[in-house]
């Protein structure tokens, strides 16, 4: 099934890059290729012209002048961008930091990532087996996770939401929620705890939800809030690094 799935990938991919040139051609330039595509199908015993023929025809001189790597080429390939792409260091991240450690690899289930600054984590996901949908990331940057995605074939393991947390509303159970300080800014400590309450509630049993409380020394949500608006879950203060610090929260079986 997956070798089936990147042969589909592998598909769209040759497609889009083919198309993408012809676009990029004057017509006089296309009408030459086609021309050339005529000469080459001539030569071949026992064809029929049809325009299906001719138009596969053309897509393969396309292929051969992009240089377009063969199935099992650009399979190797992806595998190995993948397995670089399973690396935390490979996003910034810290082998040993709480999302690392606590959402564990291969389980897959989905996750919210909310904040800026927050598209390393989102990839990192997405490329360990998780759905991913993004919040609140500037538009710069969700391009990037956007882009980026692509290259590794994860495209749809990451959805994107131009909304802030306090407007989003699950719709799926969450595995996991990944929040950096700019997730809850402008929000009311009445607010904060509506939207706490309702990602709890999203949140599977044994589902963890990390929110960095202290970055580059300043606070973004004190401690002690977010102890009360946990009360009930298995509740840690994590390190990552010296100037980071996380709230882990893990839920327990109802």
């Amino acid at each position: 099934m997956r070798d089936r799935s990147l042969r589909h990938e592998y598909d769209e991919y040759v497609d889009q890059e083919v198309e993408l040139y012809k676009e990029s051609l004057p017509r006089h330039a296309l009408l030459s290729i086609g021309d050339e595509a005529v000469a080459i199908l001539l030569h071949q015993s026992q064809f029929v012209l049809t325009e299906l023929v001719l138009y596969e025809e053309v897509n393969r001189i396309i292929k051969r002048r992009l240089k377009i790597k063969d199935y099992p080429a650009w399979r190797r390939k992806r595998f190995r961008l993948l397995e670089q792409f399973r690396r935390a260091e490979h996003w910034g991240l810290r082998p040993e930091s709480p999302l690392v450690r606590e959402i564990q690899r291969d389980q897959g289930g989905h996750v919210l990532v909310a904040g800026a600054v927050a598209e390393g984590a989102a990839l990192y996901l997405a490329a360990n087996g998780c759905e991913v949908t993004t919040l609140e990331i500037s538009s710069d940057a969700m391009q990037r996770v956007l882009s980026a995605a692509g290259t590794a074939g994860l495209t749809q393991r990451v959805r994107e939401w131009p909304t802030d947390i306090g407007h989003w509303r699950p719709d799926c159970p969450l595995n996991a929620v990944v929040c950096t300080p700019s997730a809850f800014k402008g929000l009311s400590p009445a607010e904060r705890s509506s939207v706490i309450s309702l990602l709890q509630e999203a949140t599977m049993d044994g589902g963890v939800h990390l929110v960095e409380t202290i970055v580059a020394g300043q606070e973004a949500m004190s401690v002690a809030e977010l102890r009360t608006r946990y009360a009930g879950w298995d509740i840690s203060i994590e390190r990552d690094g010296n100037a980071s610090r996380s709230f882990v929260a893990r839920k327990g079986a109802a």
